[in-house]
C-alpha cells in the first residue's frame, strides 16, 4: 500500500530535505523514523526539495508499506519520535500509483523579512532595513506572469530539462515592519524563489527599472539578475494534489 505523510519543519539544522551522504537531511532523519517504527526498511519520496536552512510549513513525501496503517495512532506515534522541529500532520492511504512528487500540481512558498531588528525573527526571517519600495516590487513581480522561462532566476548548472514554469501568484504584503512574498507555480527551479526575491528587492531599491527586470528574465542569464537572498526566510507553504484535500489538521 502506498501512504502520503502531510508534514513541516524547521530548516535550521537540516542540510535541506533530501539526503546528503555527509551531511543531515529531513529525508534521512524520517527514513530512520520509520524503519525504526515500522521494523522494516523505508524510503521515502518527497514533493520536491529545499535547500539547507529552508523551512517547510506544508511538505508531502509518499513510502510502500504492507500492512494498513491507523493513520491518528501512527501520526502520535511518529510525533513523539522524531525531533522536535519536524512535525507529521497525518498520514493518508492512497491508490499504489499516487506519486508525491509527479502528481503536485502547483508548490507555494512565502519569503519573510523584517524591516527593523526583531530580536526574536532571527532565524525565521530576513533583517533588511533598507527602504523598499513595495508598489513597484508589485509591479515588477506582475510582470513574472509575461513569461514562463526563468532560467535566469535558476541555480547553474542543473541538470534540469527545461527552465518553463507556469506562474499562478506573486505577489508582496506588508504588515508593518514584515513583508511576505508569495509566489505559487506548478513547478520551481532550483533557488528561483530566492533569486526572484533577491532581484524584486534590487528594484524595490531603485537599482533596478521595471524594463531592466523584463530584460533579465529575457536575457535568460542568472549572472544579469539579482542575489540569492538568505535561505532562512524561505517557506515551503503549500503543495495541492487533485486527490488530497489540502486542509491541515
Amino acid at each position: 500500500m502506498r501512504y502520503f505523510i502531510e508534514f513541516a519543519y524547521n530548516g535550521k539544522n537540516y542540510h535541506g530535505w533530501q539526503y546528503q551522504p555527509h551531511s543531515i537531511s529531513v529525508q534521512e532523519v524520517l527514513n530512520k523514523a520509520l524503519s525504526t517504527l515500522l521494523k522494516q526498511p523505508i524510503d521515502v519520496t518527497g514533493a520536491g526539495r529545499t535547500d539547507t536552512g529552508v523551512h517547510a510549513k506544508q511538505m508531502y513525501a509518499h513510502f510502500d508499506f504492507d500492512k494498513e496503517l491507523d493513520s491518528s495512532f501512527w501520526t502520535k506515534k511518529l510525533n513523539a519520535f522524531l525531533p522536535k522541529d519536524i512535525v507529521v500532520y497525518r498520514i493518508i492511504p492512497l491508490h499504489d500509483d499516487a506519486h508525491a512528487r509527479f502528481d503536485a500540481t502547483s508548490r507555494t512558498y512565502e519569503y519573510h523579512i523584517h524591516t527593523f531588528k526583531d530580536a526574536f525573527d532571527n532565524e525565521a526571517s530576513w533583517y533588511y532595513f533598507h527602504k523598499l519600495d513595495i508598489n513597484k516590487m508589485n509591479e515588477a513581480a506582475k510582470i513574472l506572469f509575461e513569461y514562463k522561462d526563468f532560467k535566469c532566476f535558476s541555480k547553474t548548472h542543473t541538470d534540469v530539462k527545461t527552465f518553463n514554469c507556469v506562474m499562478m501568484e506573486a505577489n508582496w504584503q506588508q504588515n508593518g515592519n514584515k513583508l511576505v512574498f508569495t509566489v505559487a507555480a506548478d513547478r520551481f527551479l532550483r533557488n528561483m524563489v530566492r533569486a526572484i526575491v533577491g532581484t524584486l528587492v534590487s528594484v524595490g531599491q531603485g537599482k533596478l527599472t521595471l524594463q531592466e527586470f523584463r530584460e533579465i528574465i529575457e536575457s535568460r542569464d542568472r549572472n544579469k539578475a539579482g542575489f540569492s537572498v538568505p535561505a532562512h526566510g524561505l517557506y515551503l507553504t503549500k503543495v495541492a494534489y487533485p486527490y488530497i484535500d489540502q486542509e491541515i489538521i
